[in-house]
């Protein structure tokens, strides 16, 4: 606490020290507006900072310019791999052998050899620690059969996560014409690849070893070893995409996905990085979203008069640091419905924004059971009960 010391009986001193002190219960109880950040501090000429819970993008520096990515590619090769050994088709103890093709990738490979043989655990350590190509193609026909098949299911799981500029041509990043992608779209799938946590496993590892020590994995993600709080996640770079990026970290429960493409050089591609995570976490913070009451919504021409509701809540919102409390909810619900009222029929929603009207999210409200129709024969049903029970 700041002291403000006066001597005796000088009237002026001690006003003073009252607007002092007034001016500082005002700036420590009113929220500073998000500091902007401008297009000048972050050097990469295409950048986004992404919250990967909601998707709400906190910086954007043209953000849907299709550039090439490198092997920043492999976050939707290490996406499918992991979704397919979540869904038990793949398990990290198989023991995959090199094919022809996967041995015949150049760029950053850890020499594979036609035949040799590697378990997906290890690959996994070479695609994501050595950005190794070979190991990636190798993944991906374990997984698909062949590389052609499993980029099919590449672009189809990229339509499915909604990055609409993304064409993929590889698994590994290699330069290919027509093999472009976005800032925007790599942080959509960056965001959904860090809901598998096994692959912090891999991604903050500095250092690891292959073939019983004979092949030594270092790192390409320097910032494991420099930023406070970071994850991951991949690196790239080739002659035409530059210097690439897509980073992760989370510091209490503030989670970010910074991109960066096209850096000049590997230092104006981490400076960058850090910038646009810095502002993240300097600005925005997480908070828990509460909604009213839901009451019943009234149901006309059914066995129950009304039905009730329950929600699809998000698990947070990001929100403005000092803002927390400023957010109101708006319920959209008809006034009445007519039934049949199916269990888990959408019936309206809940929107949440801040006081200044700035959207944050929605919800979506569904029926909490069934409300069947009244028929002839429930009617009859009804009054059969009724006069039993005279």
């Amino acid at each position: 606490m700041l002291l403000l010391k006066c001597a005796p009986r000088r009237k002026g001193c001690v006003c003073l020290a009252a607007v002092m002190t007034v001016f500082l219960l005002f700036v420590w109880w009113v929220p500073l507006p998000v500091q902007a950040l401008s297009d000048e501090e972050v050097k990469a000429p295409s950048a986004v900072l992404m919250d990967p819970v909601t998707r709400k993008v906190l910086y954007e520096k043209n953000p849907d310019e299709k550039r090439p990515i490198a092997s920043v590619t492999k976050v939707m090769t290490l996406l499918l791999v992991m979704e397919a050994i979540d869904d038990g088709k793949i398990s990290l103890s198989d023991v995959v052998s090199t094919s022809e093709h996967a041995a015949s990738m150049g760029g950053s490979d850890i020499w594979l050899k036609p035949g040799e043989t590697m378990t997906v655990d290890d690959l996994l350590k070479a695609t994501v620690i050595m950005s190794a190509n070979d190991a990636a193609v190798a993944l991906a026909e374990h997984v698909a059969g062949s590389e052609d098949e499993f980029v099919s299911r590449m672009n189809q799981r990229a339509k499915e996560l909604g990055m609409t500029n993304t064409v993929f041509k590889n698994c590994n990043g290699l330069d290919e014409d027509g093999h472009l992608s976005t800032a925007r779209d790599v942080a959509l799938m960056s965001s959904e690849l860090i809901k598998h946590e096994k692959i912090f496993d891999y991604s903050l590892t500095w250092m690891d070893y292959l073939r019983d020590g004979k092949t030594q994995l270092v790192n390409t993600n320097k910032l494991i070893r420099s930023y406070k709080g970071i994850t991951g996640l991949k690196t790239g770079t080739t002659s035409q995409a530059g210097s690439c990026i897509a980073a992760t970290a989370k510091r209490n429960d503030l989670s970010l996905v910074s991109v960066v493409l096209g850096c000049s050089s590997t230092a104006d591609r981490f400076a960058s990085a850090s910038t646009l995570l810095d502002y993240g976490f300097a600005n925005w913070t997480t908070t828990v979203p509460q909604i009213p009451a839901l009451e019943p919504v009234p149901v006309t021409n059914g066995m129950l008069s009304f039905v009730e509701l329950e929600a699809s809540m998000p698990s947070s919102l990001i929100v403005p640091k000092g803002m927390e409390k400023q957010i109101k909810t708006t319920l959209d619900l008809p006034e009445t419905l007519q039934a049949p009222i199916e269990q888990g029929q959408l019936i309206g929603s809940v929107q949440f924004s801040l006081e200044n009207g700035e959207a944050l999210t929605s919800c979506k409200l569904y029926a909490k059971h069934r409300v069947a129709p009244i028929t002839f024969g429930s009617l009859f049903q009804i009054l059969f009960h009724a006069l039993v029970n005279l």
